[in-house]
């Protein structure tokens, strides 16, 4: 039966959704059908389809009382709105059904395994005091009913305890075995994250396997969101640390996204690390969330925004909040590495290349390259005399968003300073790069509201999002210094 609460949220949406032109909506990014959306939930495949949920609060453009909004796609890029899957409506998520994750079962039900919050106390001008447990629900890939016996995780089954309020986000998969397993951020009384593990025989009745990583202070407090999975004979463990300290020029934004790669030894329930690393080095990225796709592929989608502007959503837009581009993951040379989604090819369209442009220091613009939807490669060659190359993009005479690539100091530098936002917020961000063969490889995927860029085929990516008008559809290429480009661009349909 669907509560009062849900039948409001579905009822909202389908009446706004009426009001929102697709037209103003990027091409193939997932937004809400209104209101705000953060972190992805239930990535999983059921029933032949890819399901994404997300954390939705349809009545407005800030955060609010989570609901769990659900798309479903075929190819990972073209997604059907479904009605609101689950609303707060219940004691033990009256504050909030928080992030989670989702599996199918060989019944034909989809589980969802996620965070209820309870408000305990309402505390005058402070927090109120909530309590975070996690709780399932079972559907058919439309409609979902919480378990009579929630919640099946609490923060007690933690040895040594944890902060009530602060124990969420499970991710659960499942062995060959057929045992149920999932990692939860459990906050340490220190004010540090454990991650936990637990472990069910029937996804019911669950009980506390391991701790494989642990923060320390130097690498934030809370570690939200995590994911462990297998990937090219090495284990990965990814987390999304809160009030992390900067570490030379990777997480800079506050609210970071971590990679740990190392060995785990699931007889000694044991994870040993060897090397961490951001995930990504833009600014607007955060609560990555992974599934395998039927063909074997280990594929990521992230909440495309960043919490430190999140407030500042200028007037007139309608919906707040977009998920990335699911991206391929891989291990190369001991990191982490990702490629935009191969059935994004299937999507390109108007081919253009322009061999062995020298841009000057005045706009160049090369035939046939503008656009906001587009999948464009720079190769830059010829770069020992290249001080600095601007790639402006969704660019007129007063907007744009650059990419600067700096040679001599091995920097790629994103810049969006003239890119629509109301304040001087988080406007730039800084990586490392490195020629590979002697030439740098900038891979750009443009959806009309964002940015995503991969460096030398996935070693480092970035992403940025931004408000400009979909007038502004220039792309333009500056140079102090000499240097040779090849550019291949693609529309994208």
């Amino acid at each position: 039966m669907i509560s009062k609460l849900l039948q409001n949220a579905r009822d909202y949406e389908a009446q706004m959704l009426e009001q929102i032109p697709d037209a103003e909506r990027p091409g193939f990014h997932l937004t809400g059908g209104c209101g705000w959306i953060n972190d992805p939930n239930g990535f999983s495949y059921y029933k032949g389809a890819y399901h994404i949920f997300y954390q939705y609060f349809p009545y407005s453009n800030s955060w609010g009382s989570m609901h769990w909004g659900h798309a479903v796609s075929e190819d990972l890029l073209s997604w059907k709105r479904l009605p609101v899957a689950m609303a707060p409506d219940k004691k033990y998520d009256n504050f909030g059904c928080f992030s989670g994750s989702g599996l199918e079962l060989e019944d034909g039900r989809h589980m969802l395994l996620y965070t209820g919050v309870e408000t305990l106390e309402k505390i005058p001008y402070r927090k109120d005091r909530v309590r975070q447990t996690q709780c399932l629900a079972f559907g058919d890939g439309e409609n979902y009913e919480k378990y009579s016996g929630n919640p099946v995780i609490l923060p007690e089954n933690v040895p040594g305890g944890c902060m009530e309020g602060d124990f969420r986000d499970p991710k659960i998969w499942r062995e060959a075995d057929g045992t149920f397993y999932a990692v939860i951020s459990a906050m340490n009384h220190d004010a540090t994250c454990r991650i936990v593990m637990f472990q069910s025989d029937n996804g019911f009745d669950w009980e506390y396997a391991c701790t494989l990583a642990e923060s320390t202070h130097l690498l934030g407090g809370m570690w939200e969101c995590p994911d462990f999975f297998e990937l090219d004979g090495k284990h990965v463990l990814l987390v999304s640390p809160m009030a992390m300290m900067p570490m030379g020029d990777e997480f800079h934004v506050g609210h970071n996204t971590m990679a740990i790669i190392g060995e785990f030894d699931k007889k000694n329930r044991s994870f040993r690390q060897e090397s961490m690393q951001a995930i990504d080095n833009g600014i607007d990225f955060y609560a990555p969330q992974t599934m395998i796709t039927p063909d074997g592929r280990r594929v990521m989608i992230s909440w495309m925004q960043a919490w430190s502007n999140s407030m500042f959503v200028p007037p007139g837009v309608r919906f707040f909040g977009q998920l990335t581009m699911p991206r391929e993951l891989s291990i190369r040379d001991g990191r982490l590495t990702q490629a935009p989604i191969r059935e994004l090819l299937d999507r390109r369209k108007e081919k253009v290349i322009c061999k062995n442009v020298q841009p000057g220091s005045e706009k160049t613009v090369l035939a046939g390259v503008s656009g906001r939807m587009a999948d464009m490669t720079v190769t830059v060659k010829d770069h020992a005399m290249l001080k600095k190359l601007v790639i402006r993009v969704a660019a007129d005479e007063i907007c744009h968003t650059d990419i600067i690539l700096m040679p001599q100091k091995n920097v790629l530098r994103i810049e969006r300073d003239h890119s629509g936002y109301l304040y001087d917020i988080v406007h730039s961000r800084e990586m490392t790069v490195v020629p590979r063969l002697g030439v740098y490889k900038l891979r750009f995927i443009l959806d009309k509201y964002s940015l995503e860029v991969f460096v030398n085929d996935g070693e480092k990516a970035g992403t940025v999002t931004f408000f400009t008008p979909l007038g502004a559809e220039g792309i333009e290429f500056y140079c102090d210094g000499q240097a040779t480009i090849d550019v291949e661009k693609y529309a994208l349909s």
